[in-house]
């Protein structure tokens, strides 16, 4: 671990855990952030962690799991299965409770159609190849999603891989996919609309009814 890691790991341990204040309320829902110490920002919350960052460390981000949320260590262990891609972010620390992570600059697949931001044919490949190399380090990705998928200067990111040990067969990516190269490609993107968030969460409930109704089959 470099010095500035070390820095950024004793901050966190200082600072940030004892007065941040996570609360996981519903198992299917993201985290909730009550507290969060100045300077650090939240970022973004997910089912099982909220992930921050400190101004004096911008190229970092750390991943903090809520009481009682399980999975850091294999989070931790899809981190090292993975190694170094472009498309993914690297684990340079683990701490109880918490991963130090370099960060990934982007903006999710679903926040870009909210925008009205093309998505490029690449940002899939990438993607694509990204989850390939997951599948060649004996991972299984799961739960790929819009908002668990970024692009970056036209290349696409995988930014969550914490369900990357599930072996259950899931079709999130391969629906996404579908959905991109028939309905978004050729409608969406070169009238480049800018779809609401209530239509964005419309589809999501949608299609969590659907699979409800019609499960992933082996």
């Amino acid at each position: 671990m470099s010095r500035p890691d070390a820095d950024l790991v004793a901050l966190v341990e200082r600072e940030l855990l004892p007065a941040l204040r996570l609360e996981s309320v519903d198992p299917r829902d993201p985290v909730v952030a009550r507290h969060v110490p100045a300077p650090w920002r939240l970022l973004g919350a997910g089912n099982y962690a909220a992930v921050l960052v400190h101004p004096s460390h911008p190229e970092r981000v750390v991943k903090v799991y809520a009481p009682g949320r399980p999975g850091i260590e294999a989070e931790a262990e899809v981190y090292a299965r993975l190694g170094r891609h472009p498309a993914y972010s690297v684990c340079v620390h683990v701490g109880a409770g918490y991963l130090v992570l370099e960060r990934l600059h982007g903006v999710t697949l679903y926040d870009a159609v909210h925008r009205g931001l093309p998505i490029p044919p690449q940002v899939v490949r990438d993607i694509d190849a990204a989850l390939d190399h997951a599948r060649a380090r004996g991972l299984h990705p799961h739960d790929v999603h819009g908002r668990n998928v970024m692009m970056h200067e036209g290349r696409g990111l995988v930014v969550d891989v914490s369900d990357f040990l599930e072996r259950e067969d899931c079709s999130k990516w391969r629906d996404l996919r579908r959905a991109y190269h028939r309905v978004y490609r050729p409608l969406l993107m070169p009238l480049r609309l800018r779809v609401p968030y209530a239509v964005l969460d419309a589809v999501r409930a949608g299609y969590r009814l659907f699979r409800r109704l019609r499960p992933v089959r082996a």
